[in-house]
């Protein structure tokens, strides 16, 4: 490689960088997806080429920004997010919007992985969520509810069978109104 295409290497790697830096959930994850999409199969030799010798300033960059988003997630959990966001259904007072973006939420953190659902199920969620859906208007928070409830019964072997039995059996109720 010629010290012109090294120089251009490194201008686009540093603006690459910088990109990523400033970037927000969104704009990672487009930089990520565009990344995988154009070097899937290349070799280590080719991507440290690519990056000018520095493929490990990016490496650093993505596990940081996987690690504080588990941390992010976990702080949530920990200061008690689950349980407002499950509280929040349960009022009268909280208007339909509100409670389909706090099911959205709870959609989320279970899709996050197996020790989030069992948290929203030892949390007295399954029983929460079907509450809303039965009380709900509107057919977005359905949609949601019912999703959810799908979630934290698949990859949960712990509440497998309680979640189950209780979607099923509210499912049936449902039908028969």
């Amino acid at each position: 490689m010629s010290r012109t295409e090294e120089a251009a290497n490194i201008g686009k790697v540093l603006s690459f960088l910088a990109e990523w830096d400033r970037g927000d959930k969104t704009v990672r994850s487009r930089m990520l997806n565009a990344f995988l999409r154009e070097n899937t199969g290349k070799t280590f030799v080719e991507l440290e080429l690519q990056f000018a010798q520095v493929s490990s300033l990016f490496l650093a960059r993505l596990t940081t920004w996987m690690r504080l988003t588990d941390q992010y997630l976990m702080e949530f959990l920990e200061d008690g997010g689950v349980l407002t966001l499950l509280d929040l259904l349960s009022h009268s007072q909280t208007n339909e919007d509100d409670k389909a973006e706090a099911l959205h939420l709870l959609l989320t953190i279970s899709n996050a992985g197996r020790k989030y659902k069992e948290i929203i199920c030892e949390s007295h969620g399954v029983r929460a969520i079907v509450e809303c859906l039965a009380n709900s208007n509107t057919e977005e928070t359905q949609v949601i509810a019912w999703a959810l409830l799908e979630s934290l019964s698949q990859g949960n072997p712990k509440y497998q069978s309680q979640n189950c039995s209780i979607s099923l059996r509210n499912r049936k109720k449902m039908v028969k109104s």
